[in-house]
């Protein structure tokens, strides 16, 4: 996303958004819509780290899934019958044009008869097969390195990458989050985890954690 947002869009308060996001599908309603399609996406954030723990831990109030920008459209023409809102700073731009795609990088899935949101997108800079991390443009990965399934094949991001961006904000969640997984990482997640913190989050706190579980990395 870039500074440049247009005018407008609505902002909701924290309980409009609770009440809309209360029907938020789960991952494997959302893989089975997206079955087939040939861009690679995945399952993030909190329900990815559940996926990869083979088991949900905790209620999640949403669900968000990770795709290379350029593969956006194939997302959204599996739903034909939603709108997809975009968002930034706040802001949610109902039925959002390419002007607005364009400077955002979320995107709401929406129910257009409920009002009620059901996913959200991320859609992720790209090269080619080759992801671009948001936060440091240097921390590139190609998507089959970064991208694992569960045994009845929902894609999600790999523990490592979520706690990576779960760290920027570290809410309460995200530590609990945090410490669920950390005896769960081998000792080459731990490692890259440590390596990714040192580059984005010079001095995190994790950072002493991932020492004291693992060793010098």
């Amino acid at each position: 996303m870039t500074d440049s947002l247009p005018p407008g869009g609505a902002v909701l308060d924290a309980d409009e958004l609770d009440a809309r996001w209360r029907d938020a599908w789960r991952p494997e309603q959302v893989a089975e819509r997206l079955a087939g399609v040939g861009a690679p996406w995945c399952v993030a954030a909190g329900w990815a780290l559940d996926l990869f723990r083979g088991g949900q831990s905790r209620p999640h109030g949403d669900l968000e899934i990770a795709v290379p920008a350029a593969g956006f459209p194939e997302i959204r023409d599996r739903f034909p019958a939603y709108a997809c809102d975009a968002v930034g700073s706040g802001r949610v731009w109902a039925g959002a044009g390419a002007d607005v795609l364009a400077v955002t990088h979320q995107t709401w899935l929406r129910d257009p008869v409920s009002g009620r949101f059901l996913f959200d997108v991320f859609r992720e800079p790209h090269e080619g097969g080759t992801w671009i991390c948001r936060r440091d443009e240097s921390l590139r990965l190609p998507y089959e390195a970064i991208i694992e399934r569960t045994a009845d094949g929902i894609p999600y991001l790999v523990p490592e990458l979520v706690l990576l961006f779960k760290a920027k904000e570290a809410r309460p969640k995200d530590h609990a989050d945090f410490e669920g997984v950390l005896p769960l990482l081998s000792r080459s997640r731990r490692d890259a985890l440590g390596g990714w913190l040192t580059r984005v989050h010079p001095g995190h706190p994790w950072l002493e954690r991932l020492l004291k579980n693992s060793g010098k990395w």
